[in-house]
């Protein structure tokens, strides 16, 4: 007798409370390979930790008797029954660790109901709850009508080579998410610019200002040398595309500039503390369905005579790149730089009212005990360039797990309604 949906979540929620241990115990094992881009070498396209976790990955698929398909370390394939209707798709790379943290960062380290860890919330951690969901409705001989394959790859971060790769060799199934966004249902990705720019620098006082190293997070410190003493500027790491959760250090300092150096001055007036949304750089733009844009100066360095930026922007869904791109430039230009690179994306949308979609948010209805709207937000998930793919988790809108900062993090209680939102969605999208 097949059982309701209600019966199969109670069964699948009692199977998770008793195995969470083991789940994290494999968190450990992904988390403690360093999978961040390292130099490539033959046959390991994004270095050999990156091929180690596809390994890894590769190998948890055979031990559920999916078939396995490694796409030359570029990504790895899983697969139960034929004709997949449902593929879910995650990456086991990660951003380097970085500095300060608490916690060794290439482990699962719990402390008061939290594991923490580079990967924990990004992608390792929901990455293993697939698994898990997977091994539940297995070992709960929950029966599958439909195919459904998992698909995991080994360079989101540095720019999803891995992706273009493995289309090219295998279709994604009819129906796509992944656990590499946000609850309820991410059917909406804002549109993004990633620009740097550059200008000579001379000045009587600074020597150097070294803040931020990667364009997708907002800087933590800022050290400024001037007169022989160094300055330093704390603030509060954040994803890029959520500036509001951080405290911008590159901002702090321009704030506190009170030198004549007109292109500090400059930066100062355009990116002035609490401002998030680009107003003073002559956009603002945001719309009903994906709210107000972000504008964020995430690297200001001082390097061979230039002073260098990065700008992390992320645009609602009625702009497009080339107009949103072409502001941002001109009012750099407009204040004496220049313009080193600009690239981006075209933003993300898919209709609440396909089957993916109103499945994923009964679901949602149900593991959590209550009604779930579709949202949107900045941060580009792993399907942005995936026609009809949506992101369902891993987090909520309201937490700060420390995505590509120190002491990145995912709660036990997220954890485990992880793995019922995915044992639960595979169920009802394949039965």
């Amino acid at each position: 007798m097949t059982l309701s949906n209600k019966d199969l979540a109670e069964k699948l929620a009692a199977y998770f409370d008793e195995h969470i241990g083991d789940v994290i115990a494999d968190m450990n094992e992904i988390m403690s390979i360093d999978s961040a881009y390292s130099q490539p070498a033959e046959g390991k396209p994004f270095g050999e930790g990156s091929a180690a976790a596809l390994a890894w990955g590769a190998s948890q698929g055979e031990k559920l008797g999916l078939k396995v398909k490694n796409f030359d370390n570029y990504a790895v394939s899983m697969t139960y029954g034929d004709d997949p209707v449902l593929g879910i798709l995650s990456h086991l790379d990660v951003v380097p660790a970085g500095e300060g943290w608490s916690f060794e960062p290439h482990a699962a380290t719990v402390k008061d109901g939290v594991i923490y860890g580079r990967g924990a919330i990004d992608d390792k951690g929901p990455s293993v709850a697939v698994l898990w969901a997977i091994k539940a409705l297995q070992e709960l001989n929950v029966p599958l009508s439909k195919g459904f394959r998992v698909i995991f790859g080994g360079n989101e971060e540095g720019g999803c080579e891995d992706i273009e790769h493995y289309e090219k060799l295998e279709a994604f199934p009819p129906m796509v998410f992944t656990p590499d966004g946000s609850f309820p249902v991410l059917n909406c990705e804002k549109g993004m610019v990633h620009l740097t720019f550059s200008a000579p620098f001379a000045d009587d006082e600074i020597s150097e200002i070294a803040c931020g190293s990667v364009i997708n997070a907002i800087p933590d410190k800022c050290r400024v040398t001037a007169g022989g003493a160094e300055k330093l500027y704390c603030g509060k790491s954040a994803h890029g595309s959520r500036p509001e959760n951080g405290d911008n250090a590159a901002v702090r300092f321009l704030a506190d500039y009170n030198g004549e150096n007109a292109l500090l001055k400059a930066l100062a007036k355009l990116f002035p503390v609490g401002e998030y949304d680009g107003a003073s750089c002559k956009m603002g733009f945001s719309d009903e369905l994906t709210g107000s844009m972000t504008c964020a100066l995430t690297m200001l360095n001082t390097h061979g005579g230039r002073l260098c930026g990065g700008i992390d922007i992320r645009y609602p869904i009625d702009r497009n790149y080339a107009e949103v791109s072409g502001i941002i430039t001109n009012v750099l230009k407009e204040n004496g730089f220049e313009i080193d690179e600009c690239s981006g994306m075209e933003p993300h949308y898919v209709s609440a009212d396909t089957p993916l979609v109103q499945t994923l948010l009964a679901v949602y209805a149900d593991v959590k005990g209550e009604k779930g709207e579709p949202i949107a937000e900045g941060g580009i998930t792993y399907v942005h360039n995936t026609e009809g793919g949506v992101a369902f988790g891993a987090e909520f809108p309201w937490e700060n797990n420390n995505m590509h900062g120190a002491d990145e993090h995912i709660s036990i209680e997220t954890l485990k309604i992880n793995l019922n939102m995915y044992a639960n969605a595979i169920a009802r999208l394949c039965r």
